[in-house]
């Protein structure tokens, strides 16, 4: 254990984390999600886990050390539901709050299935939860850390 990081943090998680730059997406893919496939696509090369948590409290992990980019509108995103684009399912609703409980008040962007796919393709990393509901899929921008430790 370690003081101060979140305990559903496991030791692959932090090295992608802490290895990731400013600019680059980490994304958060459900059950679902064809992980393996898309991550092979990434720089890290494979998708890692975090298989017994669902997608909130996956983020509320990452959110306490993970900062969010403040510099551009595309900061997160969630996937659209396929013929229903305008609908916000829980899990979306779920994402918004972690990301609100952590100091993000910007609406997240939903984004057309296969587009999502293009942006995991595109991603850092690929984490799998746990999460068994649908379009439980997110991705998040890595912002900056100023000197005095502030996200800026």
């Amino acid at each position: 254990m370690l003081i101060g990081v979140h305990p559903a943090l496991n030791a692959d998680v932090l090295h992608a984390l802490r290895a990731m730059g400013h600019g680059d997406t980490l994304v958060l893919v459900d059950t679902n999600f064809p992980a393996d496939s898309v991550a092979r696509h990434t720089p890290l090369g494979r998708a890692l886990a975090m298989e017994n948590l669902d997608t909130r409290a996956a983020l509320g992990a990452i959110l306490s050390v993970y900062p969010i980019d403040s510099f551009v509108p595309d900061f997160a995103a969630t996937m659209a539901v396929v013929g229903d684009p305008d609908a916000v399912p829980e899990v979306h609703s779920e994402a918004a709050a972690a990301l609100a409980a952590a100091g993000e008040t910007r609406p997240v962007p939903a984004v057309e299935r296969f587009a999502f796919y293009d942006l995991a393709r595109a991603a850092y990393a690929i984490i799998q939860t746990g999460e068994r509901r649908p379009y439980g899929n997110v991705m998040l921008r890595k912002g900056v850390v100023g000197p005095d430790g502030s996200v800026t």
